[in-house]
């Protein structure tokens, strides 16, 4: 559009004016959503009777057991064979991480301090770890794949659906792909389980069940996200020679030291 010139333009200042009327569409829907989202769960309360609660008290159960073991488990031993170092010590390391995640469930928004824990903490290199923590915010979600698999065993179940063999396969691969394809914000994975329930058959309206307990969810996840995403770095920088084990090791490397600014007595101010 740039080579074009003066029809380029026009062309260019058209598509942000798309981009501006579906950005206030979303607005909208988030708006609307609430609502919807009531009525929808009072129609499937309605048809399937309170005994729905514990099957979701179950689903709830299942996706937080799966997150920790992936956390404490399969990447902590990919950790321990592939680069060699502490799992333990990670741990201890990523915690501001993992509770800055927590709390904002966005991956994205944890990058600026993903990196500083994997530079200043973990010892990676610079070159390193800022190139592998952003394009692991982008592509590398766990937690997210591993909630879409579940919900989506959750909801055929509740709605007496037989997934069969290639269901399954077709579930795992679909959550694969829509998790590489989430984008790391609050909420975002309920957008691509709807695609994963078009591939299998599944109501799209069953995601109603599960969003009453899915910002909790989120926030667990997109730990276990941030997690992943430095647990990768250290394997990279460990392959790459790039990782300094001296900063590993040190407990206190890369602590943010809080300073105190001295306090003027009453007797300094008066005099003073």
């Amino acid at each position: 559009m740039l080579m074009v010139g003066e029809p380029g333009r026009k062309v260019a200042e058209g598509a942000e004016r798309l981009n501006a009327i579906m950005m206030q569409v979303v607005t909208v829907v988030m708006h609307i959503a609430p609502y919807g989202v009531f009525a929808l769960m009072a129609k499937t309360f309605a048809l399937q009777g309170l005994g729905l609660i514990m099957p979701m008290i179950a689903y709830f159960g299942v996706v937080v057991v799966v997150l920790l073991l992936h956390a404490s488990g399969t990447l902590m031993l990919l950790l321990k064979l592939l680069a060699g170092v502490s799992p333990v010590m990670f741990l201890r390391k990523m915690r501001t991480a993992q509770i800055f995640a927590f709390s904002t469930s966005s991956s994205n928004a944890t990058i600026p301090v993903t990196l500083r824990t994997a530079e200043r903490r973990l010892g990676v290199d610079n070159p390193t770890a800022s190139f592998i923590v952003p394009f692991g915010a982008t592509i590398n979600m766990d937690g997210t794949a591993i909630m879409q698999g579940v919900a989506t065993i959750f909801i055929a179940n509740v709605y007496g659906i037989d997934l069969g063999m290639s269901g399954y396969l077709t579930v795992i691969g679909m959550a694969v792909l829509a998790s590489i394809g989430t984008a790391g914000v609050p909420g975002v994975g309920l957008i691509m389980l709807a695609m994963v329930f078009n591939q299998v058959g599944l109501p799209v309206e069953g995601i109603a069940l599960i969003m009453g307990v899915d910002r909790l969810l989120d926030m667990m996840r997109t730990a276990v996200n941030v997690t992943g995403d430095g647990a990768i770095t250290t394997i990279v920088a460990r392959s790459e020679g790039s990782l300094d084990e001296a900063i590993f090791y040190d407990p206190d490397a890369g602590i943010v030291e809080e300073i105190h600014l001295p306090h003027r007595s009453a007797d300094s101010a008066s005099t003073s």
